[in-house]
């Protein structure tokens, strides 16, 4: 380890860990603590892993629930964020935060593999340089995050008692969010297979809720899983607002805790994936007699999950102003319903 202070992050393992050290530490680290399973094998092999004080360097090490361990954590290398001028769409800005309607195919911060065109990269240049927490905050302005492949709206922090403010509504969970989603198959609450998923249930005027943990995955660490032990808890609600040949609908999904893919991965949970979704298996292809060839082809052949930020509402963390946005579909989701609405070509 350098002479730069480190971090300590304090792991407790709990019941049925995976046997080996580093498993179970990639297993339970938190996800903003950004360590790949490569960087924690580093970290044991340098003695930055303790158990009362004793580094365990074994990555196979075997590990019992109740132990704790700490894992000194360098802070991250200071790295320059180029300002790149890409076009944005503003709902609304003031001096203390801005909203934007992101595009399908655009990170929101940067990351290995996408340092540049990232949404961070754009707004660095619209504000001239200057965003909340440039040099202190690890997300600088950035309260929360819609993936990269999904499209619609989110608030980014322009002034750090702006950032606070958003971030302590969104801790709370009255940040209000909905979000526009193609599925896989119908949900409905006559459905007993439905109804027979852990962590399944109906609410009134059939509103399906879910309710679990989730947790990185414990072998693809681009994914999340869903668990009911551990994990960090997860709560979505959906309806079904448009139904096509009894083989997708059209859902209003809503949120009311936001954790890394909620929304795909609790729809791939109870058997409806989101159309598109490569990452949770929603590649299946459509009933061409149910939907028409045009429409199975427009669905097997939609290059991103189906995933839209339709409604953002906040309370302005300044001014006290209640703020709501709607975001219409981009134009590949609106062309996809289309097809769709078309049904078989009856000949």
């Amino acid at each position: 380890m350098s002479d730069i202070a480190a971090h300590l992050l304090r792991i407790e393992i709990g019941e049925d860990p995976a046997e080996r050290l580093d498993k179970a530490l990639a297993a339970l680290v938190p996800e903003e603590a950004a360590l790949s399973r490569s960087r924690l094998a580093r970290l044991i092999a340098e003695g930055a892993v303790t158990r009362d004080g004793v580094a365990i360097t074994d990555q196979k090490a075997k590990v019992a629930p109740g132990e704790v361990y700490l894992i000194a954590v360098e802070p991250p290398r200071a790295v320059e964020t180029l300002a790149q001028d890409i076009p944005l769409t503003v709902l609304w800005e003031d001096e203390d935060l801005i909203v934007i309607d992101k595009p399908a195919g655009m990170v929101v911060h940067p990351a290995p593999g996408s340092e540049d065109g990232t949404l961070v990269n754009a707004l660095l240049h619209h504000f001239g340089g200057r965003l909340s927490g440039i040099g202190g905050e690890a997300r600088p302005g950035i309260v929360h995050r819609i993936d990269k492949e999904t499209s619609g709206l989110l608030v980014v922090a322009k002034s750090d008692r702006a950032h606070h403010g958003l971030a302590a509504q969104f801790e709370k969970h009255t940040v209000h969010r909905h979000y526009t989603a193609l599925v896989q198959g119908v949900p409905s609450a006559a459905d007993p297979r439905l109804r027979g998923i852990r962590g399944v249930n109906f609410e009134q005027g059939g509103i399906l809720k879910i309710t679990s943990q989730l947790a990185r995955h414990p072998t693809d660490r681009q994914r999340q899983a869903v668990l009911f032990t551990g994990g960090r808890h997860a709560v979505t609600r959906a309806r079904t607002v448009e139904a096509f040949g009894g083989v997708a609908a059209l859902m209003d999904c809503w949120l009311e805790t936001g954790r890394t893919h909620q929304i795909r991965v609790h729809m791939a949970h109870v058997g409806h994936g989101l159309v598109g979704d490569p990452t949770y298996g929603g590649k299946r292809k459509l009933s061409v007699r149910a939907v028409g060839a045009a429409a199975a082809e427009a669905v097997a052949n939609f290059p991103r999950q189906a995933l839209h930020a339709t409604t953002l509402g906040f309370t302005h963390p300044v001014t006290g102003e209640e703020l709501s946005f709607t975001s219409p579909l981009p134009e590949d989701f609106e062309a996809l319903l289309a097809t769709l609405r078309a049904g078989p070509q009856i000949t």
